[in-house]
């Protein structure tokens, strides 16, 4: 559960080429929708059946004024923080920098588990120089050619073996867990004080299953759920824009442990790309949303019609997921506070939502008769069935045609849109597939 590989070396070293490499090794992870910059530098590995996080440290870090030595070793200590295993690669045909060698002693002294990675062994020749680095102290050195994936294969096995074993799956019962999420000083922790404010004599917390986060178990008025709370948000950072990132690595802790996640805007500041980061991770874990809207006692002017323009300049830059609730709260007044944990139960119900097949069909086959797929090359798309697949993390349906190669993406939008506005489905993303019958 939740194991993260982080990815750490000196520029040019090919850290990115590896990333991609491993990250592609899943054929299904996203539809590539507005990428954001740091949306490369995470993303979900699945090898064998298991998978995990990876994280390129190399991105991370923007136009610093730091000379090259303070910027990598911040990148090390973040990694060497979050990370269950460190890949450290190295350049074969450059051999050992001083740069290698500084990052070695930071590795080497943090005690993790850290696999090196020769990595440019493009050639046969060159595997032999890769003995040269059992001389950074951190073990046999694995050969890597991240550009024709020469070992690539053996590197995630040792990946796979080198996580903890004795992270305990210790399942929590089903009761939705739900995230709070959000930039720094977005009033996450309010949030959570709020909700828990006159309920310290019912809150239960369990160490969770991953290192940082904590589920705090929320017990009253008929509500029963866990609030994983990432203890990690609540650690200062150690350099004041630092912030930013940390922030990002533990929410990805976060997001990976919730079933629903609640993302909190600031009403002053409007959304930021760091909010669309965040959104992004979200997506990609495939978990509900509720997005709030924090502060809101702060704007002047609160018509009706700034609430509007306000919802409607959030689902634009969220869009094409658009179907989540909008709450304007005010932490500090306890305003509409309950209205969230209401909310944020409904998405859990819509995501566990089992619709039966003869309703799909009676609804869709009518509704696909008049509109059918636009025919390709003079081909008529035929869809003859629809259902809904058993024991899947959000629902997700399947059409069955005659040529589903066929079916453009529009339509499937035009088909998700219907069946949002015919099933309860508001705060989880759906999945829909065209298959051939």
């Amino acid at each position: 559960m939740g194991n993260i590989a982080a990815i750490v070396g000196r520029p040019n070293v090919g850290k990115s080429t590896l990333f991609n490499r491993f990250t592609k090794t899943r054929r299904a992870i996203v539809n590539n929708e507005a990428g954001t910059t740091r949306d490369r530098q995470y993303g979900k590995v699945e090898w064998n059946g298991k998978e995990f996080s990876i994280i390129d440290t190399g991105g991370w870090v923007v136009n610093s004024e730091d000379i090259f030595e303070e910027e990598i070793n911040r990148q090390v200590n973040i990694a060497i923080e979050e990370a269950d295993v460190i890949l450290f690669v190295v350049d074969t045909v450059s051999g050992i920098t001083d740069l290698d060698s500084f990052v070695a002693e930071i590795l080497r002294k943090s005690k993790k588990n850290v696999i090196v990675v020769a990595n440019k062994v493009d050639t046969f020749d060159l595997q032999y120089q890769a003995a040269e680095f059992y001389s950074l102290g951190l073990g046999e050195p694995f050969i890597l050619s991240s550009v024709n994936g020469l070992g690539s294969g053996e590197l995630l096995d040792e990946v796979l073996n080198r996580f903890p074993k004795d992270r305990k799956e210790e399942e929590l019962d089903d009761l939705p867990k739900f995230t709070v999420v959000g930039r720094p000083n977005a009033g996450k922790s309010s949030l959570i004080n709020a909700f828990m404010d006159d309920n310290r004599h019912i809150v239960t917390d369990i160490a969770g299953t991953t290192r940082d986060s904590i589920y705090t178990r929320y017990n009253k008025f008929g509500h029963d759920f866990y609030l994983v709370d990432t203890a990690g948000i609540r650690k200062k950072a150690k350099v004041n824009e630092d912030v930013e990132y940390y922030s990002v690595v533990r929410a990805i802790r976060a997001i990976e442990n919730s079933d629903v996640c609640i993302l909190m805007l600031d009403a002053e500041r409007g959304i930021e790309s760091q909010d669309l980061n965040i959104f992004s991770l979200i997506q990609k874990n495939r978990k509900g949303l509720v997005v709030c809207v924090n502060k809101w006692d702060l704007i002047e002017s609160k018509t009706a019609k700034d609430i509007k323009g306000f919802e409607s300049a959030i689902r634009e830059r969220l869009a094409p997921f658009t179907d989540f609730q909008i709450i304007f709260i005010s932490v500090i007044n306890k305003q509409r506070i309950f209205k969230v944990i209401e909310t944020a139960m409904q998405a859990f119900e819509n995501k566990k939502r089992k619709i039966p097949t003869n309703q799909l069909n009676e609804f869709f086959l009518p509704l696909i008769e008049k509109y059918p797929p636009p025919a390709i090359k003079g081909k008529y798309i035929k869809i003859k069935y629809v259902t809904q697949l058993p024991d899947t993390q959000v629902p997700t349906f399947v059409f069955f045609a005659n040529l589903p190669q066929y079916i453009r993406e529009p339509y499937m939008r035009f088909l998700e849109n219907k069946l949002r506005a015919e099933w309860e489905l508001t705060g989880t993303p759906v999945l829909l597939f065209a298959r051939k019958k």
